[in-house]
């Protein structure tokens, strides 16, 4: 039996919802100091080759850390490089601990969505120069739609925002619980969750198959 659509949204949904739960009132504290003791530098030099990397076909990631820069310790924010390739997407996620604010810098056009707490699908196209953002909690990706790699950034308010693929997230649900709010049988389910590959260490953007993408084709928010 095929897998609605409609029944992978509203099982995110769910997951999504306890997610934001769970975080309310877990924002990063107000800062009690300027600064740690251990701060060298407030300046961090090249986030692209010297942050914390992940990389795929879909792409590049590099992200910074307290580990890495001290000086982000108690202010209650981070961020993070992407390096996209054309038809590639950083594939639907939540973060539980933060809000996410996401410029393009270069290359796309970017489709951006997220959806609400009311089950609304929010998705725009974006171009170098403009910013959108990502209410704390709630599931959002991006789309290269373009023929140029996209460059953007995001900053995040909280050291650890914490990052949920819903994809894999769903995958580790019981067997009996996904078949029932996935209205499907046994072996969709199990081939739902063989289809996930690991979460740890895994990066999310992935390279869409050109029987769902062609660089700078279909340029729109409907598909």
């Amino acid at each position: 039996m095929a897998i609605s659509l409609n029944s992978v949204l509203q099982v995110a949904l769910v997951v999504v919802l306890a997610a934001s739960l769970r975080s309310v009132g877990a924002a990063d504290p107000d800062p009690l100091s300027d600064n740690p003791s251990n701060t060298a530098s407030f300046t961090f030099r090249g986030l692209g080759p010297n942050g914390s990397t992940t990389m795929s076909a879909g792409g590049r990631r590099a992200g910074l850390s307290t580990t890495l820069f001290p000086a982000l310790t108690g202010q209650g924010i981070t961020y993070v490089r992407f390096d996209l390739e054309p038809c590639s997407i950083n594939e639907p996620h939540t973060h539980p601990r933060a809000t996410e604010l996401l410029v393009l810098v270069s290359g796309g056009p970017l489709q951006v969505g997220f959806v609400d707490t009311r089950s609304n699908l929010h998705v725009d196209l974006m171009y170098p120069g403009d910013v959108t953002i990502f209410p704390r909690g709630l599931m959002h990706y991006e789309l290269n739609v373009g023929n140029q790699t996209a460059l953007f950034y995001s900053a995040l308010n909280s050291e650890n925002p914490g990052t949920l693929p819903i994809a894999n997230v769903l995958a580790q649900i019981p067997r009996r619980t996904l078949v029932a709010a996935m209205n499907v049988g046994p072996n969709g389910a199990d081939a739902f969750k063989a289809a996930q590959p690991p979460a740890n260490g895994m990066s999310t953007l992935m390279k869409l198959d050109s029987s769902v993408c062609t660089p700078n084709t279909r340029v729109t928010t409907m598909e």
